[in-house]
């Protein structure tokens, strides 16, 4: 079969051929793979600087996509071989079905995004309906979903914040209520976001960035003079685009209702993942096949996977085609 191949770490996968999938007992089957999104962890896992890379070569790289059962049902599903070829090896049963007429390009790059959404807002932080989300890096590919799961789920406000204007005005469309440029100065943005937190407390904010904006946030929430704060403010960082680190005095904590809390696989007990594989992502497939889930992709061909590994897809998730 054809397939992304890595032959070393440290190098970038090629185009070329490989042996075939062969399932070891019933409990494994074959999909004919259409479709499966570049992610930073497919990337990761070719270096072996990574704390988990490859270690028999040569491999086929990707983690997940969207391929067709033997009798024809589209399935998204993860790969027990790599699934950036024209057939991969994946559990039987531990697949999700997809909608009919569902796009397969936008539903292999669906579920990163909603994992790095969904499961911070409503597992990490509990979110009720009426409760007002801050989206911190919502123009990014999962920052937008966050924003329309967040209004999914019932949010009664969206204050979403990034850097992209033309996304940030974009967003308004997809849910957002208000918008913060990271673009203004310090001073202006934490100015901005009291004024907005005075009119619509913050209850949750779903950070992507870390580093100097998740500061400015928290510097916006932190309580001043005689005023008190009604409710907790939950502060959920899910990436850290922006610095690895933060300056957070003692006092900040101790003066303000504010909860410091992080979403990640180590965050996240076995439980959560199977709700979010047979709960969430069929809830979310079917908001996508039904127009009522915004995505963007980049679909690129199998043949050109080295143009892909290296291309700068910004607000747009890259989708290699196998059919």
């Amino acid at each position: 079969m054809k397939a992304a191949v890595l032959n070393q770490l440290d190098s970038l996968p090629v185009y070329g051929n490989h042996l075939d999938p062969v399932p070891r007992n019933e409990e494994q089957v074959i999909i004919e793979m259409k479709a499966a999104a570049l992610k930073n962890l497919d990337k990761l896992k070719t270096y072996s600087a990574y704390y988990a890379p490859y270690e028999i070569l040569p491999t086929v790289v990707g983690t997940d996509g969207v391929g067709a059962l033997p009798d024809g049902r589209l399935v998204y599903a993860l790969g027990i071989t790599g699934t950036m070829a024209q057939k991969a090896l994946v559990a039987t049963n531990r697949y999700t079905l997809l909608p009919e007429g569902i796009d397969p390009y936008l539903a292999a790059a669906l579920p990163n995004a909603v994992l790095g959404s969904a499961i911070p807002l409503a597992v990490r932080a509990k979110m009720r309906p009426g409760n007002v989300i801050v989206i911190n890096g919502a123009t990014g590919i999962t920052g937008k979903i966050a924003v329309q799961v967040a209004k999914h789920y019932g949010a009664s406000v969206v204050v979403a914040l990034g850097r992209n204007e033309e996304t940030l005005r974009d967003l308004k469309e997809l849910g957002a209520d208000f918008t913060v440029s990271l673009n203004q100065s310090d001073e202006e943005i934490v100015e901005q976001l009291k004024l907005i937190d005075q009119r619509t407390p913050f209850d949750i904010v779903i950070d992507y960035l870390w580093g100097k904006p998740a500061e400015l946030l928290i510097q916006s929430v932190v309580l001043t003079g005689g005023n008190t704060r009604a409710g907790k403010v939950k502060f959920v960082t899910v990436g850290d685009m922006a610095g690895k680190d933060i300056s957070l005095a003692s006092g900040t904590l101790r003066s303000t209702n504010i909860s410091l809390l992080g979403s990640g696989f180590g965050s996240l007990f076995p439980q959560v993942l199977q709700v979010f594989n047979t709960e969430v992502l069929p809830e979310m497939f079917s908001l996508l096949a039904g127009g009522r889930l915004k995505m963007e992709t980049e679909n690129i061909p199998l043949e050109e996977i080295v143009h892909a590994w290296k291309a700068d897809t910004k607000g747009k998730r890259l989708v290699l085609t196998m059919g």
